[in-house]
């Protein structure tokens, strides 16, 4: 996937299931990513585009569906999502005082490729997800630029950074530089193999909560560096889940609460300020915007088949945590705030995460 050393790097392995070539949400065909980094002194923030599919999303959507966790955040177009159970347009990811201006961005960007938007159809839904980044970036200042925001949607690959870039450049992670994660899964079924694959941006956590495939790092951690107190948790994550297998928007619905499993795993007791938001899609399906003459079939799987989208979420969702922490850079940010790379600590202190 890129020259970044992963989780799987260090000898972890989580779960069962296989994942697929890139270890990414862009396992599921069609799915690309796209960032934009500002990383200067206290300007340490950026944004992150996720493009569902390489069409016309608007013309074009997949079926979708949202759950709130906790939800202490900002997040722009759930309610649209959950009653039409459609996406029609990309995702954003950003810091929390400039979701409008990606929504802008985002409105700006659909207007463009679809003129019969407000004139001989409806309007559009932006999705826009935040975390934030206020203790490394001067999120008051607000930086992010509409040129940003389509820049990050017009250059987008399926080989993607993790880490400390996009909009994870400012955000932290069990009190440790955290940032873009990302992890996928193989699903054998009797009808065929598919995808799943989740995408996170990680903003939560303390430090002596930490666990790597259930070993405590996280107390070793604190105990290595003799942490006098522990910080509150007051972040967030956002969690981006696709996958090609044909679901209904119930079953996906299903599928996304299961994310939880992953999160907790990792050490995340969904504290009252942390916002953890959650959106999923199928791309199996694609529903066009304009009325046809016949009526639609939306194949689905049975039942009996969903725990394995279960395992498979939970599982990715773990691995994409820990691949946002492993990959993240240490960072100084806005009054010379600091946060360490959780693989300096490792490696300093020898911590063994096998």
């Amino acid at each position: 996937m890129s020259i970044q050393k992963r989780i799987r790097d260090y000898g972890v392995k989580i779960g069962k299931l296989e994942t697929g070539h890139y270890n990414s949400i862009t396992d599921v065909d069609g799915i690309s990513v796209g960032h934009v980094t500002l990383s200067e002194n206290g300007t340490q923030t950026g944004v992150t585009a996720i493009l569902p599919h390489q069409g016309n999303i608007f013309k074009e959507k997949v079926i979708a569906s949202s759950h709130v966790i906790n939800g202490f955040g900002k997040t722009m177009g759930t309610l649209q999502i959950n009653e039409l159970g459609t996406l029609e347009s990309p995702i954003i990811l950003t810091n929390t005082l400039s979701i409008g201006t990606a929504a802008d961005a985002l409105i700006g960007y659909m207007l463009d490729q679809n003129p019969e938007i407000g004139r001989t159809t409806g309007t559009i839904n932006p999705v826009v997800c935040e975390c934030n980044d206020m203790l490394l970036n001067d999120v008051r200042a607000r930086f992010i630029t509409k040129e940003h925001v389509i820049h990050a949607l017009n250059n987008t690959s399926k080989e993607v950074k993790e880490g400390s870039v996009g909009a994870g450049t400012g955000m932290l992670c069990y009190s440790l530089k955290g940032g873009i994660g990302t992890s996928s899964r193989l699903m054998k079924m009797e009808h065929g193999t598919y995808t799943m694959g989740v995408f996170v941006l990680a903003n939560f956590g303390i430090l002596s909560d930490l666990k790597v495939n259930g070993k405590a790092v996280g107390e070793e951690l604190r105990d290595s560096i003799h942490q006098s107190h522990e910080e509150k948790d007051k972040g967030s994550i956002i969690v981006i889940v696709s996958t090609d297998l044909p679901v209904s928007e119930r079953q996906l619905n299903r599928v996304i609460k299961r994310t939880i499993t992953g999160l907790s795993r990792t050490g995340s007791i969904i504290t009252n300020g942390s916002g953890e938001v959650v959106i999923g899609f199928s791309t199996a399906t694609k529903i066009p915007h304009n009325k046809i003459s016949s009526y639609m079939s939306v194949p689905m799987i049975h039942e009996e088949d969903i725990d394995l989208a279960f395992r498979a979420v939970g599982d990715a969702t773990e691995e994409a945590v820990l691949n946002s922490l492993v990959t993240a850079t240490h960072v100084i940010g806005r009054d010379r705030n600091e946060r360490p790379a959780f693989k300096d600590l490792v490696n300093e202190y020898n911590i063994e995460l096998t």
